[in-house]
């Protein structure tokens, strides 16, 4: 399948194949929009079933970025890039001095940060080939650092709107939560949500993690064949995408989906499927938003940690407005907001 004819391809500005020789370096770098600014979105570094996976993966990450950007109201577009654990990939710093050069001929199109499998020291290992970089250690007085923190604090300030919408509740007190992954993102959010009261259910593929999240927090452990289904108020998806489809969903049993996972839709079509069922989705690339706020803050300068806070915290009442178009509508709320980003990248291009 050429890259044109990828059904994920949808009009992407520009594609980039990189591979350095010397470093084993295979990355591809995909640039959906900049109509709005630089194409930003963070670097994934992951092991895939094939080529094609990896590219559907990227442009799929970078489609979502350039309306996670818009929604967000950020002078970015958008932009991602995958790092391909192939056979024989070995991790050194060298690679990611190549990765580092490719991003840096760009010109400034594409700006980098921290995704799935990558650090703040990998970044800082990136930034010594390119100045189109964010995510590394905070300074006093700015943003930055790593960007998990502030996807968390999004993802709760969202799962509260949503409560408050359909559940008219106050406080997520009470109420019990199906964490899907409890890496970086997923950790945070569980902390957030412990703290405010909530009973948690989580799950993750590393054991290690897993009993980490259940000891810290008085969590419930479930299995990730399970997770998704137990009898909770909350799921939040906070691993991998394309995890609710029409296999999934008729076996959901929470009121409300809500996490920080991208693409958590496997079809566009699944957005309605959730809503004839009853469910309550808040569409990922808005409630996950913080992350590239806190890098947008950083790569600006524009305001400190606090001011990055006080922004993400809009999460809230951004959802709920989509909320309440979606039921005045009778729309599921994915298509709301797509058509809401859709139209904000038109107008800036």
């Amino acid at each position: 399948m050429s890259t044109f004819e990828n059904p994920a391809f949808d009009g992407h500005e520009r594609v980039q194949f990189c591979h350095d020789r010397a470093t084993g370096l295979k990355a591809i770098i995909a640039i959906h929009s900049t109509a709005l600014g630089p194409a930003a979105g963070g670097c994934r570094l992951w092991t895939y079933a094939s080529d094609d996976d990896a590219l559907t993966d990227v442009l799929r990450l970078s489609q979502g970025m350039s309306y996670k950007n818009a929604m967000a109201g950020l002078r970015l577009g958008g932009g991602k890039a995958v790092i391909l654990k192939s056979p024989g990939y070995r991790e050194s710093e060298a690679l990611f001095e190549a990765f580092g050069d490719f991003v840096e001929r760009l010109g400034g199109d594409y700006v980098t940060a921290e995704d799935v499998g990558m650090r703040v020291d990998i970044m800082e290992v990136i930034a010594r080939r390119t100045r189109f970089v964010s995510g590394l250690p905070q300074r006093e007085g700015q943003a930055g650092g790593d960007p998990s923190p502030k996807t968390s604090w999004g993802i709760f300030k969202g799962i509260e709107a949503a409560v408050r919408f359909r559940l008219k509740k106050e406080s997520v007190a009470g109420l019990t939560v199906a964490v899907q992954g409890v890496g970086n993102v997923g950790y945070h959010l569980c902390r957030y949500l412990h703290d405010a009261g909530a009973g948690l259910v989580i799950a993750d593929i590393d054991a290690v993690r897993a009993r980490r999240a259940a000891k810290d927090f008085g969590a419930r452990t479930s299995t990730q064949d399970d997770i998704l289904f137990e009898a909770v108020d909350v799921v939040a998806p906070c691993a991998l995408g394309a995890i609710l489809n029409e296999s999934s969903i008729p076996g959901l049993r929470a009121g409300i989906v809500a996490g920080g996972a991208n693409n958590q839709l496997a079809t566009a079509a699944d957005g309605q499927r959730l809503a004839a069922a009853g469910i309550l989705y808040a569409p990922d690339y808005v409630i996950n938003a913080g992350g590239i706020i806190n890098v947008a803050s950083e790569y600006y300068a524009d305001t400190d940690d606090e001011g990055v806070m006080r922004r993400v915290s809009a999460i809230g009442p951004r959802l709920y407005k989509i909320f309440e178009e979606s039921e005045t509508l009778g729309r599921p709320t994915n298509e709301v907001a797509d058509e809401q980003a859709r139209r904000i990248i038109d107008e800036a291009a």
